[in-house]
């Protein structure tokens, strides 16, 4: 006779695994924040950039994506110069003024 499957078993580990996943995901996304330098900026400025992000034509986004790209095969401070010229709204405002104490490690 076949052992039953234990169900309860095998939704803790695929919870458990989203978790991790998860988790990963989000220190993935402060390293970049932190890595492009965008940690300089304020979160709320940071907030707008990526609402105007969301948001964008399709054009655009297709121009970030390369930019993205060029910045991960390790053309990164031409990425950097690409994206503020080809961003508009919030990212493309200039250098910013130290952000508050307890913004910083927000992202």
């Amino acid at each position: 006779m076949r052992k039953p499957r234990d169900f309860d078993a095998e939704l803790q580990a695929l919870i458990d695994k989203t978790k991790a996943l998860k988790t990963k995901k989000q220190s993935q996304l402060g390293e970049l924040v932190m890595a492009i330098g965008a940690d300089a900026m304020s979160i709320e400025q940071l907030a707008g950039a990526l609402i105007d992000a969301v948001g964008a034509d399709p054009a655009r986004k297709e121009a970030w994506r390369k930019s993205g790209a060029a910045f991960f095969r390790g053309d990164g401070a031409r990425a950097r110069k690409g994206a503020h010229r080809n961003a508009g709204g919030a990212a493309a405002s200039g250098p910013s003024p130290q952000p508050p104490a307890g913004e910083a490690g927000a992202a």
